[in-house]
Order: C-alpha cells, then structure tokens, then sequence
C-alpha cells in the first residue's frame, strides 16, 4: 500500500472524537485531501452508523466530482479522482468472503487506487496488509453524533 499518515483526528488523543455530521464530513474531506494511492480505508459501523456519508466526503475531499451514492445492490461503484480511480464497494450483502472473488477484488485492491469499503468484515482475512480502519458508532444518549475510531484506534 502507498505511504501514509494514520487518520487520527486532530486532538484526539485516544483516536476517537464524537462528531455531528457537519464535522464528520468536514473530517472526512479532509482525510481525502490527504490520501495517496495505492491504499484501502475499511468503513465499518451499524446500519445508519454514517458510513457512505463519510465515504462521499472522503470522495469530495479525494477530488471525486461524480455524485457518490451506496453501491449496496450492485456491490462496486468506480469514480474517477485527481490522483487516481476511487472503488467504493458495500459488501453487505454478501455471505463469505469467497464471494468477493465474483466482484474483481483481488484486481481491484492491486490497482492503484483508493479503495473504500463499507462492511469490512465480509472480506475479513481478505483485507490488505496496510489498509486504514474506520470505525463510526451511534452514540445512544447523543442521537446526533457518531464516534470515530480511526487507525489503529479501531
């Protein structure tokens, strides 16, 4: 994978803040003003958690112009960044991660490009040695802010 910077938040010193969406996204642009390819950022989080919302963000800040939406029934959306392509693949639908064989995976985490995958523990062995994990939890008594753990925080 291409060289990096961990992702931790700006003061954060355990690797985690709590964020409303307007700073989850201002997060995110930011984390992909900084990425260079190659290299896979694994998103995970529960349903509604804000995993495609940071996505998109990470896209704008990547220099992706398309609109970036979940590519949950069709498993892989391909954008076109400044620096190199961008794969954005949701893999909650599948059952094993044998089944990411079907979608290209092994050519798609080889190229040089930003991966990012939501539901990373459908491909868990398969995840490249060097990828960036993210993590976003709801926070039950602020139902309008979601933790972040990135790096090696996870």
């Amino acid at each position: 994978m291409g060289e990096h910077h961990e992702p931790i938040p700006p003061l954060a010193t355990v690797g985690h803040l709590a964020l409303d969406e307007r700073e989850l996204v201002t997060w995110g642009e930011q984390l992909g003003r900084s990425l260079a390819p190659p290299l896979v950022i694994a998103i995970a989080g529960e349903l509604g958690a804000g995993k495609t919302t940071l996505t998109q963000a990470i896209c704008r800040g990547y220099g992706v112009t398309d609109g970036v939406t979940s590519p949950t029934f069709t498993l892989v959306h391909e954008y076109s960044g400044r620096r190199s392509k961008v794969y954005h693949l949701d893999l909650y639908r599948l059952r094993s991660s044998r089944e990411l064989e079907a979608i290209g995976w092994d050519d798609i985490v080889a190229e040089h490009a930003l991966v990012i995958v939501e539901w990373p523990d459908r491909a868990a062995e398969l995840m490249p040695p060097g990828h960036i994990p993210i993590s976003l939890a709801h926070l039950p008594e602020r139902p309008d802010r979601r933790l972040l753990y990135a790096g090696g925080h996870t």
